[in-house]
């Protein structure tokens, strides 16, 4: 048995797999409020608590059919729930792994595999920067769990692959191909000093240094980062509605914000959208030019499959190819977005599967 993670700021969702050697569904998974907790090992404490129910036995299966109740009493001593034993463990963590220890970006939390292992007795622990799991995570999906936003015309001979993902934060990641294989190089480049390309965009960034020091990409091109640029809009055009300022305040600001942008209910919130679009896609490609991932740029993270109609309208392809000199190789490169929003565990659990494996050889 493995157990699997993705660690985020919002949501830390759990899974256990019966993996060996290729993609299978979860035996059991939840999904925990991250900000309700105040260490990792409390979720996992109370995921692992709940043990796995026995399966019916045959004799039972038959009483059942012939109409009659089984001695449940004695079926509960006999064959209750034994303990769940995890043989290996992967985490997909919202921050910079160093040494398999990880202090994560958008919670009050330190997360060390050696002491996930001890305190749960795991033989294996492995911590994997999120964008990272989820790298090796979209190796794994099937072509209906990804949409293509350009279809490019990648080079014959593999190269390298860019993964971005908006959520809560904004994560990068590189896949460079070793001749057998992709393989993830996680990164922090969600961090990066933020660049403006028009008139609007350095407008945005002094409203945004006028609450921070350093602008990322990460305060703008997040969920939020989707309110920032929101309020900057309502700062500077004073077009706000009341009964969406209203929304906002009782609601959560980024969803509020993209729905009455994707219905087209508000002009501010439209308009919020279009900056984000752009920008979004404009670090796509800074990303890809960086690492010449001309096999191809998914894009994931929670935020991408709710604005997929946004994102397919050529905003963020606009910004992807604006690129000067570069924008028809640009134009080649395969944009996909990533529409398995469990693509993290997936990855994580592939890892541990590994971390098994290895260990048995």
């Amino acid at each position: 048995m493995i157990l699997a993670g993705d660690i985020g700021g919002t949501k830390t969702n759990l899974a256990l797999y019966e993996w060996t050697s290729g993609r299978v569904e979860p035996i059991r998974e939840d999904s925990f409020h991250s900000a309700d907790y105040t260490t990792l090992e409390d979720i996992v404490e109370e995921f692992l608590s709940t043990p796995l129910a026995s399966p019916t036995s045959e004799e039972e299966q038959e009483q059942e059919s012939d109409g009659a109740t089984p001695d449940t009493e004695t079926s509960a001593v006999e064959n209750g729930p034994e303990p769940i034993r995890v043989t290996a463990a992967c985490f997909g963590v919202a921050g910079p792994v160093i040494d398999n220890r990880c202090r994560t970006t958008n919670l009050p939390w330190v997360i060390e595999g050696a002491s996930l292992a001890e305190r749960f007795a795991i033989p294996q622990v492995r911590l994997l920067n999120d964008l990272e799991a989820t790298a090796h995570g979209i190796l794994l999906l099937t072509p209906d769990e990804i949409v293509a936003l350009n279809a490019g015309t990648p080079p014959k001979k593999k190269q390298a692959l860019a993964l971005i993902a908006a959520g809560t934060g904004l994560g990068e990641c590189i896949l460079y191909w070793d001749g057998t294989r992709y393989r993830p190089m996680p990164s922090e480049g969600g961090h990066t000093d933020f660049a403006p390309n028009s008139d609007t965009e350095i407008e945005l960034l002094r409203h945004l240094r006028g609450s921070y020091l350093h602008v990322s990409y990460e305060r703008i091109v997040s969920g939020p980062g989707l309110h920032a640029i929101y309020d900057y809009l309502r700062d500077t055009k004073k077009n706000e509605p009341t009964w969406l300022a209203e929304k906002i305040k009782v609601g959560n600001p980024a969803a509020e914000i993209a729905e009455a942008g994707l219905k087209g209910q508000a002009e501010i919130a439209t308009q919020a959208l279009d900056l984000f679009a752009t920008i979004y896609g404009a670090e796509a490609g800074n990303l890809a030019l960086k690492a010449l991932t001309l096999d191809g740029v998914y894009v994931a993270g929670g935020i991408a499959p709710k604005l997929l109609k946004k994102l397919q309208d050529g905003s963020f392809m606009r910004g992807f190819t604006n690129k000067g000199r570069y924008k028809r190789m640009m134009t080649q490169i395969p944009v996909q977005v990533v529409m398995n929003d469990k693509t993290a565990l997936l990855g994580a659990a592939s890892m541990a599967a590994q971390l098994t494996s290895s260990h048995a050889s």
